[in-house]
């Protein structure tokens, strides 16, 4: 019914991705520029995800009262306005209050672009419209690091962040002239709820409690296989940086193109026991990593990796949607997205202990374990729920 409007959405939110993919690899080194350690670069990276993590359940929350494309707009302004701002910065710290700024527009941006998917989705095809909108986060994120890298090369480093500032602005104008003022649809009974009652109820619901568990469970292992992976590659292969950005890209890309098929079957399977496979099939590959004797077992497992991950991504948002139905689709992905940054940050924690503590190799194995553990219970908590509602209702 209202697939025309699905083009623009899908179209602003790959170019607004696009925008943030290009300065990932330009960044750290803007920051030494300026002077920045380790402890500052940390501070950096913190301050846009405590204030991405704070303000995406308020932004979601108040979205399905107020409409989203007034956050829309006003998160792709601010992202707009980084781009110009960041090459102006002197200071860390400076650098460190545009970030900051940065978080609070990301949370405008993909929490809302998925809750009017979630609007958008008609009953039965929630998993193919969450597909459709990774596809979109995917292929955007993933292609940004590259043209980052071109267009500082050939105009200096601060062309990467006026890329993004114009490619953020071109959003805006989609989103300006395509999408309606108002949210499509609302929720049947969460609808008006406040911020923190509609939390209480979600994390006092077995079913949604499980998928927020869910949710967060397999965010965990994004720091490993990102941030730490270079440094095992490096000590097992002596990995150049193409031969890295080979398996990073083989995962991305398996992702992305599995997201509709994934998608279509979510819809038509048992949600719980395919998002069961899916998090067996991360966790092993978490485990076996460390195993991996050359570089193409290494590829192969990503690979591997990128299909277990397409098939969670879609199938927790089509359950989130569902969710979404009850308490508004705006507070749900709110809560939904904050659960995935928490994920991240207990990645963070974890594999930098475990590392330290016990080895590289440790580190990966215990983050498996971990994850397959809280998956497993996450799924439990989430059948259990299933039950209560069939029985009240």
């Amino acid at each position: 019914m209202h697939r025309h409007l699905l083009i623009p959405l899908l179209l602003s939110v790959f170019i607004a991705l696009l925008g943030i993919g290009i300065i990932v690899p330009v960044m750290p080194v803007f920051a030494a520029s300026l002077g920045a350690g380790g402890l500052a670069l940390g501070f950096i990276i913190a301050s846009f995800s405590i204030s991405r993590g704070l303000c995406q359940p308020i932004v979601g929350n108040l979205s399905d009262r107020w409409g989203r494309k007034g956050f829309l707009v006003t998160g792709l302004v601010v992202y707009a306005l980084v781009g110009l701002l960041i090459p102006q910065a002197t200071t860390v710290g400076g650098l460190v209050l545009i970030r900051f700024l940065h978080g609070v527009g990301s949370a405008m941006i993909v929490p809302v672009a998925m809750a009017y998917v979630s609007d958008l989705a008609p009953v039965g095809h929630e998993g193919r419209y969450m597909g459709m909108l990774n596809i979109a986060i995917f292929t955007g994120f993933g292609s940004g690091p590259l043209i980052g890298g071109i267009s500082t090369d050939l105009w200096g480093m601060a062309s990467a962040f006026y890329v993004m500032a114009g490619l953020s602005f071109l959003a805006l104008m989609l989103v300006l002239l395509q999408l309606p003022s108002a949210p499509v649809s609302c929720s049947k009974t969460g609808h008006g709820m406040g911020i923190f009652k509609s939390l209480k109820v979600m994390l006092t619901t077995g079913r949604t409690a499980g998928i927020l568990l869910a949710r967060m469970a397999t965010m965990i292992i994004m720091v490993p296989t990102l941030a730490f992976l270079p440094l095992l590659m490096h000590q097992e292969f002596q990995a150049t940086g193409m031969q890295i950005g080979i398996v990073i890209a083989a995962r991305t890309l398996v992702n992305a193109l599995l997201q509709t098929p994934c998608g279509r079957l979510a819809d038509r399977l048992d949600k719980v026991r395919f998002l069961r496979l899916g998090c067996v099939v991360v966790s092993g590959v978490m485990c076996l990593i460390p195993l991996a004797g050359n570089l193409w077992m290494l590829i192969l497992l990503f690979v591997i990796l990128g299909s277990g991950e397409a098939i969670i991504w879609p199938t927790l948002g089509a359950l989130a949607t569902q969710e979404g139905r009850l308490y508004g689709h705006g507070a749900m992905m709110g809560v939904f997205n904050l659960s995935m940054s928490v994920g991240v940050f207990v990645g963070a924690l974890g594999a930098g202990f475990t590392s330290d503590r016990f080895g590289l190799h440790s580190a990966f194995f215990l983050i498996g374990i971990l994850v397959l553990c809280l998956t497993m219970v996450a799924l439990k908590i989430i059948e259990h729920g299933e039950r209560q509602r069939l029985v009240s209702s």
